[in-house]
């Protein structure tokens, strides 16, 4: 049994991480990647130092820490006055704190760094693409997938790491389309001269406004800015990286000040998503199958933490393999729960704070203000220990 490999269906930030951490617990495994190669869409992405904690506890820390950004602060401006609310120094009582820092990174190069990881060890990871996983049969034994082409493999078990419309989830779940939440992001990267020079901050930057919000970091070793702009306009269908003009993604921003509607103007060649995630729910597992990442718990951008929560399931689920002796109807249990309440918090605070903390206008921004503006260093850590401090990441039975 032993001898039989984890069978991981998805080839993105999740499925490496699955593959590298139970690698690194004595565990082989199979990564099933549908597209022709393995690769990361999407450009920016913000890594908190929970996901830091992860990739140490993955063995490729260095290499990733190596590819990261590290910005000064978190800002938070307010989009119609364009004054200053809040700001997290992320210095060195930040990275004491939290054990880590806060960084942002390209996708690709975070990609890179868990698919170098995994190819460091050919022993334990086969690396596959073109295999879509189309489903799953198991008896007390293992289990068995069908590939889109109608080839079948067999494994100790299988982790279904393949994102937000998995075909996994589909029946361990059951539970049809994502939700769409209303809300459209567009996405932009230009060079760094191309960025208003007033506005070329060491930060991760957020302009909240009315039903709007605009974010910009760089990237790339300061070659790039990666430019994201939301507005929630009730989009009522999935979209996914429609290409837009300019002017439309302005129409949806001409309520708010000119300081930061100049970075509409800058941005090049943008993309439209139409956002969306689902309910949490508290079972992910079937047997000798689990969920993992979006799969499991998928979530809006809003917390920053799609990724990091995928890294933390990677994570858990090999602690718990180690836990309970490769014994995986007690050890996939385990994993799922110590990460579903977790999950189910992110997932519910990134809606709130899409609604309550980005968008809101009025008295309720004026609220806003004064509230996060009041706060002091500490007052942020206190409040991001449960996230930041690596909680579910102990191996814990």
């Amino acid at each position: 049994m032993a001898d039989r490999p984890v069978l991981i269906a998805g080839g993105g930030i999740g499925g490496l991480a699955a593959a590298r951490g139970l690698a690194q617990k004595g565990w082989r495994s199979i990564v099933l990647e549908q597209s022709s190669k393995f690769g990361e869409i999407g450009a920016g992405i913000q890594i908190g130092p929970n996901a830091f904690h992860a990739f140490d506890y993955l063995g490729i820390g260095d290499e990733a820490r190596a590819k990261a950004v590290y910005i000064d602060n978190l800002i938070l401006m307010d989009a119609v006055s364009a004054e200053r609310v809040a700001a997290i120094p992320l210095d060195e009582d930040f990275r004491k704190h939290f054990g880590n820092p806060y960084a942002v990174v390209h996708r690709p190069d975070l990609h890179d760094s868990l698919l170098h990881g995994c190819q460091a060890r050919p022993d334990m990871i086969e690396l596959r693409t073109d295999c879509r996983v189309e489903r799953y049969e198991q008896d007390g034994t293992g289990v068995t997938v069908t590939l889109s082409g109608g080839e079948k493999l067999a494994g100790l078990a299988v982790v279904g790491a393949d994102g937000l419309r998995s075909n996994i989830r589909q029946q361990v779940v059951g539970d049809g389309e994502p939700r769409v939440s209303g809300h459209t992001t567009y996405r932009s990267v230009i060079p760094v001269e191309q960025m208003p020079e007033e506005l070329r901050w060491n930060a991760a930057t957020l302009w909240a406004g009315p039903k709007v919000h605009i974010v910009h970091y760089p990237l790339k070793g300061w070659k790039l800015f990666n430019l994201v702009a939301t507005c929630h306009d009730d989009a009522p269908e999935p979209v996914a990286g429609k290409p837009v003009s300019k002017e439309q993604v302005d129409s949806n921003f001409r309520h708010i000040s000119d300081v930061p509607r100049q970075i509409i103007d800058r941005g090049n060649d943008w993309k439209l998503w139409v956002l969306c995630d689902r309910e949490p729910v508290r079972n992910w597992v079937d047997g000798r199958v689990a969920l993992l990442g979006d799969a499991a718990h998928p979530m809006l951008q809003y917390f920053a933490q799609g990724a990091c929560m995928a890294l933390e399931d990677a994570v858990c689920l090999a602690h718990m393999m180690e836990a309970h002796s490769g014994e995986v109807e007690k050890a996939f249990p385990a994993y799922n729960k110590q990460r579903a309440v977790r999950t189910a918090r992110v997932q519910m605070d990134s809606r709130l704070i899409g609604d309550h903390i980005y968008h809101p206008s009025d008295a309720r921004a004026d609220l806003r203000n004064a509230v996060m503006g009041a706060m002091s260093p500490r007052d942020w850590y206190d409040k991001l220990d449960w996230l930041y401090g690596g909680t579910g990441l102990e191996p814990a039975v």
